[in-house]
């Protein structure tokens, strides 16, 4: 697999609109030229007997019971809103409308 080059980490720095200082883009070149080099190798390995996994641990919801309880006042909730209409918050429209 190819090494990336200084050339191309400040290309993808500029495609992601950060700003590297020059220490910083010597640091990720070699980071990555890194990552790249370990992938090469997991990509040598013989994966034609093992089949595809979506997940690698059981899943299980872990849910906890859903119990009303006292919440805050409206007033307080209400305390710093920029606006407000009764006990609601006033946002602007996103979707259409006025």
């Amino acid at each position: 697999m190819a090494a990336l080059t200084r050339a191309d980490v400040e290309h993808v720095a500029y495609l992601a609109r950060l700003g590297l200082t020059q220490e910083e883009l010597a640091r990720l070149e070699g980071q990555l030229n890194h990552i790249l080099d370990q992938y090469a190798k997991l990509a040598e390995l013989d994966t034609d007997a093992i089949p595809p996994t979506a997940q690698t641990i059981e899943l299980e919801n872990i849910l906890r019971e859903d119990v009303a309880r006292p919440s805050m006042a409206p007033e307080d909730v209400l305390a710093n809103a920029p606006q407000r209409d009764g006990d609601f918050f006033v946002v602007p429209a996103i979707l259409g409308g006025d």
